[in-house]
């Protein structure tokens, strides 16, 4: 209970991305189309692979729960953001910073797992195609997709704890436009030097640990696919995993860049923060839906359906 005396920051002020009036405005459009697009391309591809029978395959079935990951991921800064603008104020509470800490690490972990995990399902799809039906199935799906959920909040609770525990007696302005571990601990009123090294080793550790389990994955998915002695076989293989290995660049790029090093703030981080928080999750739908076949027949589908039952009800 100590530290609770010790702390005597109620809120903290973000500083957003600039403090140039007419840029807020620009970022504050562009966040909210951004996000616009965002929610309502992750909900489709949702909506689509649940009512759609056809797509009720783990591949779908993980495809879906990214979109899950990605839509809540961007869910938990930018409406944050958006509103602020609107009431002209740059506050959060104590008790807000260290909920968004939490779920940015809780789902940003998981989408990290998940990743994984995707590129485990092409790896088995790929190179042990006769087994995959049995290796794959649907209960082993959900059970796979639980331990990511499972992973991620150990991972939130990870980041989050030592944040809890450091002393927070003044500035209390955050050069960032949502919290993080990073920004916050350079406000303590004491030594950071356990929370940043398990900061380091907590988001490090997760990040490094699935890029590398993802790029053994892909040398063997790829060394599988140069022997396939047919051009339109290679070339359908190549398709399976090119969606997939974009998201993965898109995402890992920037946490690596950002997490995978000594806890200190640079100028481009709220750029790059910006790209892993919002572009990656506005990306990621186009990215799987111009190049699947299955889902784009499925979502013509689902808008057919919705235009007869449109049609019904009309007459």
């Amino acid at each position: 209970m100590a530290f609770r005396n010790e702390t005597r920051v109620t809120h903290f002020i973000l500083h957003g991305l600039s403090s140039n009036p007419d840029l807020q405005i620009i970022f504050f459009v562009l966040f909210l189309v951004m996000y616009m697009f965002t929610v309502a391309g992750n909900l489709l591809i949702m909506i689509t692979i649940y009512v759609d029978s056809h797509l009720h395959s783990p591949m779908y079935i993980f495809l879906s729960h990214l979109s899950f990951l990605d839509l809540s991921f961007s869910t938990v800064t930018v409406p944050n953001f958006l509103v602020n603008f609107i009431l002209r104020r740059k506050t959060i509470s104590f008790n807000g910073c260290l909920a968004q800490v939490f779920f940015l690490h809780f789902f940003g972990g998981t989408e990290c797992l998940h990743l994984t995990l995707m590129s485990y399902d092409r790896y088995v799809a790929i190179c042990n195609p006769l087994r995959y039906t049995t290796i794959m199935n649907k209960r082993v799906c959900l059970l796979l997709i639980f331990c990511t959920l499972v992973g991620g909040l150990m991972h939130g609770c990870g980041q989050v704890f030592p944040v809890i525990l450091l002393p927070f007696c003044g500035p209390n302005e955050i050069n960032h436009f949502f919290c993080d571990t990073h920004p916050l601990s350079v406000l303590a009123c004491s030594r950071t030097f356990i929370s940043e090294t398990a900061d380091v080793i907590n988001s490090g550790t997760i990040s490094f640990l699935s890029f590398t389990v993802l790029f053994v994955s892909y040398i063997h998915i790829i060394s599988t696919i140069l022997k396939i002695r047919s051009s339109e076989g290679k070339l359908k293989a190549f398709s399976t995993c090119a969606s997939h290995l974009v998201v993965v660049t898109l995402f890992f790029g920037p946490l690596l860049f950002i997490y995978m090093r000594p806890p200190v703030t640079f100028a481009a981080d709220k750029l790059i923060s910006v790209f892993f928080a919002l572009v990656t999750p506005l990306l990621n739908p186009f990215i799987y839906t111009l190049r699947n076949e299955e889902v784009k027949k499925a979502m013509k589908r689902l808008g057919g359906r919705k235009v007869r039952f449109l049609g019904m009800h009309a007459n």
